[in-house]
């Protein structure tokens, strides 16, 4: 319900957000990782260490070759069982290498499908469970990203992280410790490089954090340019401002080029030469020579300087895989503090003892609410609304007509007062039982996957055949279906705005809820379909206790009673005769709407027109 959105965002505005350092941020989204890895953290720790032998295990070739050159090179006859043990030395260090690396890697793509499930229905016990205000807050799109892609970024830190970082780790760290064994000589030349990089690279990285909150604050400037740009093109087109309109964007842009060139350019030349300590070539002729030198001094045998050749050149694959596994760490603490802060999300209260509604006679008992905690959208609503009647809500924008409408359904819970149907708190009514006496159409009929008829029984899955007819009937969308290649069966049906209203109509009266709220279900429907909505309604209405929210005045003139709500106050009541008799709010709403032109989407009606779902 967009109207309930704009009331609550029209409160809040104004209100001030507690910040938290990039740091701060930082701990917390290692924390939330931390707490979801925690169901397969240890199949994780048992596939490090299978992952530390594997790459200990990749040590040995090495230490073959070694031992390979020393044969090769002693005087006199070559030892045959000596290279042959040697062989199978090497043989038998890759192969072991390759099965604890398979068995670990195996183990964790498991525990990283198992998280997954547990994830999922995580989220779907917490969707299930949360208000249905909730969902107006939150685009599907963000409850796509978390079911989705916040837990596919998870996959990488789950199923390779910790074994590929504990190889990257382990394999450099054994072989230094048995250059250091050979002699520590080996050891230093083979790191002899890595200072330079590192120098380099904290200074490249001073004050990333804050540089980075920066760029994303950049990027939000464009993205929400881009999003004024696109959603008022029509407008800008027809007025000839594209120049203008394109200002905002290209300013935005322009900070943001600004910006990254002054942090990008200064790091570039250094990062160019930074890299080239670290490159595979560079460490290999660095070893070359200096272990030719040791050589030469005696200190260490051939064997022993074309290992720590060989060892030292593992090393820039080691660097490589340490920076891109801390950037996909990073990419996971972010989803996880996304995933969990979803979660966390505050679930609906349900009653320890429900209570059943009598009938379906609604009444809202000096309501008050406020989305804040601060700001009362609703102050104080008394209305009694009996069954078989008609009850049309009517009110400038935010004057608290949709969070009223909202409150019967329980998309949230009233701060102060209570909303009855048939003599039971809606918050004392389990929510499965609430959803069978409450049915709502709103303004932008959801249809979601899945055939024609899928939709039609989305309230009532169990229903047949012939009653999904009767029902598209009544609701005239039925030859409309009949149209379509499958008719019923078609799947993902291209609908048109008054044609997805009718098949939510057809939704609600197969529900068959006694109580239904109706928001403008005719506010985006086009001229020609107007009148088969309206009609449809008409049906709806039949021994139904209906709340309308109306933005047209004239299509609820002959309702049993208009509310007319004026900042979340009740300040008139009644038909539509009286209330312009009594020169009121009404009056002058309706002055002002019969004015507007002949041929507006609001234009005024007599009385009593087919508009009114009477």
């Amino acid at each position: 319900m967009t109207a309930a959105v704009a009331e609550r965002d029209e409160v809040a505005a104004g209100a001030a957000e507690v910040g938290m350092t990039p740091r701060g941020e930082a701990r917390r989204s290692a924390a939330a990782l931390a707490e979801l890895r925690r169901p397969v953290i240890w199949r994780i720790r048992l596939a490090v260490l299978l992952a530390a032998g594997g790459a200990l295990a990749a040590l040995v070739p090495f230490v073959a070759l070694a031992e390979l050159a020393g044969l090769l090179l002693a005087d006199g006859p070559v030892d045959r069982a000596g290279v042959l043990t040697v062989a199978w030395l090497v043989v038998a260090g890759l192969g072991a290498r390759g099965l604890l690396t398979g068995v670990a890697l195996a183990i964790t793509h498991f525990a990283d499908v198992d998280l997954q499930k547990v994830l999922r229905r995580r989220i779907i016990r917490t969707l299930s469970g949360v208000p249905l205000g909730w969902f107006t807050d939150n685009s599907s799109g963000a409850v796509r990203k978390a079911a989705q892609d916040d837990i596919a970024d998870l996959h990488h830190l789950v199923a390779h992280h910790s074994v590929d970082m504990t190889g990257a780790v382990v394999l450099p760290l054994g072989g230094l410790g048995y250059l250091c064994w050979l002699d520590w000589r080996l050891a230093l030349l083979a790191i002899a490089t890595l200072p330079f990089y590192g120098a380099a690279y904290a200074w490249m990285m001073r004050g990333y954090q804050e540089k980075m909150a920066q760029m994303n604050s950049a990027f939000g400037r464009i993205s929400a340019a881009v999003v004024e740009f696109v959603s008022g093109i029509g407008v800008v087109k027809a007025f000839g401002r594209t120049r203008r309109a394109h200002e905002t964007y290209h300013r935005a842009a322009g900070e943001f080029g600004r910006f990254y060139a002054g942090w990008v350019l200064p790091m570039l030349r250094l990062e160019a030469l930074s890299t080239m300590a670290i490159a595979a070539p560079v460490i290999g002729l660095v070893s070359l020579f200096g272990a030719v030198w040791f050589v030469d001094q005696g200190w260490v045998t051939p064997g022993e300087a074309m290992t720590g050749v060989l060892l030292a050149m593992v090393i820039p694959t080691t660097i490589t895989a340490l920076g891109f596994g801390g950037q996909d760490r990073r990419t996971a603490a972010a989803a996880a503090q996304r995933l969990t802060d979803l979660l966390a999300t505050r679930e609906l209260p349900v009653a320890e003892r429900p209570t059943s509604p009598a009938d379906n006679l609604v009444e809202f008992d000096d309501v008050r609410f406020s989305y804040d905690g601060n700001t009362e959208v609703l102050r104080g609503v008394t209305l009694e609304l009996r069954p078989g009647t008609v009850t049309a809500l009517v009110g400038p924008s935010g004057s608290g007509k949709s969070t009223l409408a909202t409150l019967l359904p329980r998309f949230h819970d009233v701060t102060g007062g209570a909303v009855r149907i048939g003599g039971a708190d809606v918050r004392e009514i389990a929510p499965g039982e609430l959803y069978r006496w409450v049915g709502f159409v709103l303004q932008d009929a959801a249809l979601v996957h899945g055939t024609v008829a899928d939709n039609i029984r989305l309230g009532r899955p169990e229903a047949t055949d012939a009653e999904v007819v009767a029902a598209a009937t009544a609701a005239q969308i039925h030859t409309r279906i009949e149209e379509l290649p499958q008719g019923y069966d078609t799947r993902e049906a291209q609908f048109s705005g008054g044609e997805a209203q009718r098949i939510a109509i057809a939704r609600a009266l197969l529900a068959d809820t006694p109580v239904l709220v109706l928001d403008e279900a005719t506010a985006f429907a086009d001229p020609e379909s107007e009148a088969a909505v309206q009609d449809a309604l008409s049906e709806l209405a039949r021994g139904r206790t209906l709340l309308v929210i109306a933005h047209r005045l004239s299509t609820i003139t002959a309702e049993d009673r208009i509310v007319v709500l004026d900042r979340g106050e009740v300040v008139e009541q009644g038909g539509h005769t009286e209330l312009l008799a009594a020169n009121g709010r009404y009056e002058r709403m309706w002055a002002a709407h019969s004015v507007e032109p002949a041929g507006g989407h609001t234009a005024d009606r007599p009385a009593g027109h087919e508009g009114s779902v009477r």
